[in-house]
């Protein structure tokens, strides 16, 4: 696109920056409660909501309060919450076997939250770490993290979420082929209809560490991801990667972190054209919360502002902790 101005004073471009009708009526994007997923934490327990230090305003939720929350969210009109477990440490074994157990804590959410609030799309996230005595999102052989014998795993712990009765299935450990895998396996159990939302570019990032904290990760990683998680000076990778996945089947692809990473964002809807997600990371929230608790912020505006440049770079979706806070300011 060239674009066409004529010179001063017959454009005066602040013209339709003039009144608060005007810049709505040519404002470029928009932002909406559909455009969000939530991201929540799934403890064991009853009647618990525990908040996390490092993610002020987040809490750990046991199941019951779990489904408490996916109704608030479908009322406020947000299309997908997305689950998360915090695993006691005494489930977390090498073989990782409570991944695919199907009364773990995230398949017994998952049907909670469908008998609660049958209208909202329930996501898991599909990856070892949380179940792994190393912290890691893969086996670890001889201090290597193996891809072909933890996709099979992977394969096993998608099949169990979509029995439970996921309806997208986040796959978010960065292993090769796991694509292609799954989504053979899911065809032949029946489970045509469950999409897959691929973390196609997944980066190797310092913004990770709140949420580490709040699946009780934290202590247990030995070592580092970057062996299977992208290099942040790494921009083509991206392209290659979102190419693969979608031609093994995913619906569609997630770029994280969020906000340091809009230029992967824009590459990727510019290039694809297919649904294009990112996540706002527990440390991208986390830094606008204490700033905004400081005083040294807004904080209401730069959060409204750090998602609607997710839409400005050409996401569809965004993962986001202040979901339920912008569906709120939203709807009124």
């Amino acid at each position: 696109m060239t674009p066409t101005v004529a010179s001063f004073p017959a454009a005066r471009l602040r013209r339709t920056r003039s009144t608060p009708a005007i810049r709505d009526l040519v404002r470029e994007n928009s932002l909406g409660s559909s455009d969000l997923i939530w991201p929540v934490f799934v403890r064991d327990g009853s009647g618990i909501e525990e908040p996390i230090p490092s993610m002020p305003g987040v809490v750990r939720r046991s199941v019951d309060k779990i489904a408490e929350a996916a109704v608030e969210a479908q009322a406020l009109g947000i299309p997908a919450i997305c689950l998360f477990p915090y695993t006691d440490a005494g489930l977390k074994t090498e073989d990782c076997a409570e991944a695919w157990n199907p009364d773990n804590l995230t398949n017994q959410a998952v049907r909670a939250i469908k008998a609660a609030a049958p209208d909202i799309a329930v996501m898991t996230d599909v990856a070892l770490d949380p179940y792994n005595i190393n912290g890691h999102d893969g086996f670890v052989v001889n201090g290597e993290i193996v891809n072909d014998a933890t996709v099979e795993a992977l394969v096993k712990m998608t099949l169990a979420q979509a029995e439970a009765g996921a309806d997208i299935i986040g796959p978010s450990d960065m292993m090769d082929g796991r694509i292609s895998a799954m989504r053979n396996a899911l065809e032949q159990a029946g489970h045509s209809n469950v999409m897959i939302l691929s973390y196609s570019a997944k980066y190797a990032s310092g913004y990770y560490g709140p949420f580490r904290d709040a699946v009780g990760a934290s202590g247990a990683l030995n070592g580092d991801k970057k062996t299977y998680q992208m290099d942040p000076a790494n921009s083509d990778e991206a392209i290659r990667l979102v190419q693969r996945d979608l031609s093994e089947g995913a619906d569609m692809v997630m770029i994280k972190p969020g906000i340091a990473y809009l230029d992967i964002c824009h590459r990727i809807k510019s290039t694809f054209g297919a649904p294009t997600c990112a996540y706002q990371v527990s440390g991208e929230y986390a830094m606008i919360q204490a700033a905004a608790q400081n005083g040294w912020i807004d904080g209401e505006q730069v959060m409204l502002e750090s998602l609607m440049a997710f839409k400005r770079a050409g996401c569809d979706g965004i993962l986001t902790y202040f979901a339920p806070e912008v569906a709120r300011l939203l709807n009124r």
